[in-house]
């Protein structure tokens, strides 16, 4: 289900717009697909057992299935009577009349000119005891059982469960389909740039990062700043979520907000109370579609993914709200009023260093870190534990 913002009073505080991302997306239509391709999607209802698992009385051991006590005299037929054993193989089926399951290394037998018999060797004096060593029909699931709940993340296991309790495709939440609109007449796209250019980090970092967030990139397109260029971009990219970077101040160059009014859009954050990244904003078209505008500089970009961007893809896949972390700091955090500072740190010793690298523009600290440190306003003392929000390639995500 989803919420509509207060217009008085949008979400600006980082938790608030974070939780809010996540809460706003309601959940995509469902694809079913192969048993093998569906490994890290999520359920998108029960799974039921179409058969008994097992779905016969199998062997559990190499051996001989009998009846009553031993000596056995072994026959071939399908079915057993008082004082008969026969062959079996681990999985094989056990006949009827079948009492329990000698294990091979248990048994010992003696041919003789009237048939051959079967007696114990090395075994416990009670072996095999009734029912030992067969699997019943219905032991792990019976008909109509739920074996994998919905919403679940599946896993290999979860993949071979299905498959022996009847299945070939499962129903699945579908992959968030996102479109890159990247603006700038400053960036370039390869070599190195002159000054008053800047070369494109977005590019290749942006789809891997949203992959790994759970999203699908079907497209990246690069922009100039100019109007209509974005608003025919944005109007002709039939994705579930846009992610534009750059645009969302208030310059002569940024044209973000006026081509959401055009288009008709609902602005529902605009703006986040943080640093860096606090121009990210977050707006529906009237189809439906999100788009999440990011900064033009990295980090401030990347504060804007784990802000915005995360918790809106897990929502409409299915997926668990983004939780937070916390670790020691080691060395004071200096708050900023009214504002949560994201700040890169790496681990030492259990505890939390800040990057020396923390400007809006800067990427080398955040290459090295474990994730971002949640400073309140009020700051953290040295010694004192903080908020993390993990990164996606130190934090594991489910798998596309």
């Amino acid at each position: 289900m989803t919420e509509e913002p207060s217009a008085a009073s949008p979400p600006r505080t980082w938790h608030t717009a974070r939780h809010y991302c996540y809460r706003v997306a309601g959940l995509l239509a469902s694809q079913t697909l192969q048993l093998d391709e569906t490994v890290g999607r999520v359920t998108a209802r029960a799974i039921e057992a179409l058969c008994p698992v097992p779905h016969y009385n199998s062997s559990a051991m190499d051996g001989w299935a009998v009846s009553g006590p031993a000596p056995w005299t072994l026959s071939n037929r399908p079915s057993l009577e008082h004082g008969q054993a026969t062959t079996v193989l681990t999985g094989g089926l056990i006949p009827s009349g079948c009492e329990a399951v000698l294990r091979s290394e248990h048994g010992i037998v003696h041919h003789r000119d009237t048939g051959d018999l079967l007696d114990l060797e090395g075994a416990r004096p009670d072996e095999p005891r009734p029912g030992e060593h067969i699997r019943r029909a219905g032991d792990e699931a019976c008909i109509g059982d739920t074996v994998i709940a919905a919403g679940t993340v599946l896993n290999p296991a979860h993949i071979a469960v299905a498959a022996v309790c009847g299945h070939d495709h499962i129903e699945v939440v579908s992959i968030p389909d996102v479109a890159l609109l990247l603006t700038g007449d400053e960036v370039i796209e390869s070599g190195v740039p002159e000054p008053g250019y800047v070369r494109d980090s977005f590019g290749p970092q942006l789809p891997s990062v949203i992959k790994m967030l759970g999203g699908r990139v079907s497209s990246a397109k690069r922009l100039s700043d100019d109007l209509a260029a974005l608003t025919a971009a944005i109007d002709k990219a039939r994705v579930d979520v846009i992610i534009t970077t750059g645009g969302t101040g208030g310059s002569s160059a940024d044209h973000l907000h006026t081509a959401l009014h055009d288009l008709g859009a609902q602005i529902l954050i605009d703006g986040v109370s943080m640093r860096p990244g606090s121009p990210s904003l977050l707006a529906r078209l009237p189809d439906g579609r999100f788009l999440v505008g990011l900064p033009g500089n990295p980090l401030a970009a990347m504060a804007g993914v784990m802000t915005l961007v995360e918790p809106l893809l897990a929502g409409l896949s299915g997926g668990l709200e983004p939780e937070l972390g916390s670790v020691t700091v080691r060395g004071d955090m200096a708050g900023r009023a009214a504002t949560t500072r994201l700040l890169p740190y790496r681990l030492e010793g259990g505890e939390a260093i800040q990057s020396q690298w923390q400007g809006s523009g800067m990427m080398r600290g955040l290459a090295d870190a474990d994730g971002f440190l949640v400073c309140p306003p009020v700051g953290v003392a040295a010694g004192e534990a903080a908020e993390t929000v993990g990164l996606p390639w130190t934090t594991p995500r489910r798998l596309n």
